[in-house]
């Protein structure tokens, strides 16, 4: 089922346009939170003046991505959000928004914030930026120098065909890179958003939002290109529920046929008692091997002989009791096939109401009342998860200390450079064993606090454990911080020098030790 109207999309300019309007909008605002609207969209709720609450709405869908001032109700989601929208909600709540930009002046938005969680960076700097490319569309925290802290959709993993994907263009804990090509060419009179995404004559205005906010540019964009998102969505749910409750009228209808011969066979339940007394009667001639027997039969009424067959590897006693076992066994299911049978029709006649009556008007009511009568399983993934792809691998095993710390260690040469250089901060410590090689271990440490010493005996147990040392009674451990740690020009991965610190020398603990591997599995 195709869409009535042409796609509408927000080019360059128009973006830009609609930018200047949330900037006389939402700059300065308090983030109050983030609603979560998987699988790609997201509600910046704001404080406004005198108290009032102005949504930004920012939608990486492939089928129509746009930034605007949302005027009309949303739903709030009730299902699993995913690792993404939690993390951008725990650092931004807050946080004041302090600049929307276009960077290059192409189809991207940042949201510039002052005042985020910690965990963002020592400056409370960060952003959220949405690169609005069609298809590729993605969304993306990053900090205050652009590292991509977390992303929305991650880069795949395979190539169709088993082919090795290309090194993706955004890793987590990388600088971010913009999209390829040239940046747009926006110079001369730019075109107004009004005349680029018309109304069509069926469309409306919405109406709503914060009191005393004129947003024309964002109620233009809510009511056609959210309006053509939701038709894309509801053609969408509707053909995913049909096809999900056709297969399942397809297997009630094979279940009523597949019933309907067990019913024939169970028929035949007296005819398999009566084999049962003929070999009863024949017990002396039956012998182990046989795989079948010819007797005469008393029932029939023109007396012709009755072939029975037998199971070579049992006995003459096995055989028989075998045949009436079969023969109660049918005479048990001729008693409930029926009730089967009538139960597997009214599945089929609910479903094919269901079809007719409810599929095409509200697809997603007919699917939630076919789970509610038993007639579907309900989905077992939540609409979250689909979106989210598998988290891109990080390149430390995290661990908790005695008194809370957060304790990394690396996985290998090239993930110790990645863990030092670009994860940990300047004030976390730095630990790795004095005389061998082994995993760097970062304690992350709150500024201006000092770590406990419970915690750093677990990151020094830690770092001999993750070393070749790990067998040994006690081993010297090196103790810096990450700003004093540097990596030496073409060096090999994993290989760094030392501009201060201090060595201790450690007993192995193995209660200790087992105490922070438990913690982990």
């Amino acid at each position: 089922m195709a869409s009535d109207h042409p796609a509408a999309a927000l080019t360059a300019t128009a973006l830009g346009e609609v930018l200047e309007e949330l900037r006389t909008v939402f700059l300065g605002a308090t983030l109050r939170e983030v609603q979560a609207l998987p699988p790609r969209d997201a509600l910046l709720v704001f404080h406004g003046p005198e108290d009032s609450v102005r949504r930004l709405r920012v939608s990486v869908s492939p089928d129509g991505p746009r930034v605007h001032l949302q005027h009309g109700r949303v739903q709030r989601y009730a299902g699993p959000i995913g690792p993404f929208f939690e993390r951008i909600d725990r650092c931004l709540r807050g946080a004041r928004l302090a600049r929307i930009e276009q960077p290059r002046g192409d189809r991207m938005a940042l949201f510039a914030f002052e005042g985020a969680a910690e965990e963002v960076g020592a400056s409370g700097r960060c952003a959220l930026l949405a690169e609005l490319t069609g298809r590729h569309a993605n969304l993306m925290l990053l900090d205050g120098s652009e590292r991509v802290l977390e992303l929305l959709v991650n880069a795949p993993t395979k190539k169709k065909g088993g082919a090795a994907p290309r090194p993706p263009r955004l890793t987590v804990g990388e600088p971010w890179v913009p999209p390829p090509g040239a940046a747009p060419n926006i110079s001369g009179p730019p075109r107004a958003l009004l005349e680029t995404i018309p109304l069509h004559a069926d469309d409306e205005e919405v109406t709503g939002g914060p009191r005393g906010v004129d947003a024309p540019l964002s109620r233009r964009i809510e009511s056609v290109i959210g309006a053509q998102v939701e038709r894309v969505h509801v053609e969408r749910d509707a053909k995913r529920v049909r096809e999900r409750l056709e297969r399942r009228l397809q297997r009630a209808r094979s279940t009523v046929h597949g019933l309907e011969q067990r019913r024939i066979a169970a028929a035949g339940a007296e005819r398999v008692a009566q084999d049962g007394e003929l070999l009863k009667a024949a017990l002396g001639e039956l012998q182990r091997g046989m795989e079948s027997i010819l007797l005469q039969d008393w029932y029939s009424e023109t007396g012709e002989p009755r072939r029975i067959e037998l199971d070579p590897r049992r006995s003459g006693p096995e055989n028989v009791e075998r045949v009436f076992k079969r023969a109660q066994k049918l005479d048990r299911a001729a008693a409930e096939v029926e009730r089967e049978i009538e139960r597997a029709r009214g599945q089929v006649e609910a479903l094919e109401r269901l079809i007719a009556e409810r599929l095409d008007s509200d697809p997603l009511g007919a699917e939630t009342a076919a789970v509610q009568a038993g007639l579907l399983e309900p989905l077992k993934a939540a609409r979250a998860v689909h979106v989210q792809e598998k988290k891109e691998r990080r390149p430390y095993r995290p661990f908790v200390g005695l008194h809370g710390a957060e304790i990394l260690v690396g996985r290998s040469s090239r993930d110790n450079d990645q863990l030092t250089f670009r994860v940990a901060r300047g004030n976390d410590l730095w630990l790795h064993t004095s005389d061998s090689p082994g995993s760097h271990v970062i304690l992350r440490c709150k500024k201006g606090c000092e770590p406990h010493p419970e915690d750093v005996l677990d990151a020094a147990i830690l770092a001999i454990h993750f070393s070749p040392q790990k067998e040994a009674r006690r081993a010297g451990v090196h103790v810096v911080p990450v700003k004093q740690v540097k990596k030496p020009k073409g060096a090999p991965p994993g290989l760094v020098t030392l501009a201060g610190g201090k060595r201790r020398d450690v007993r192995m603990e193995p209660d200790r030790l087992q105490r922070l591997l438990d913690a982990t599995r």
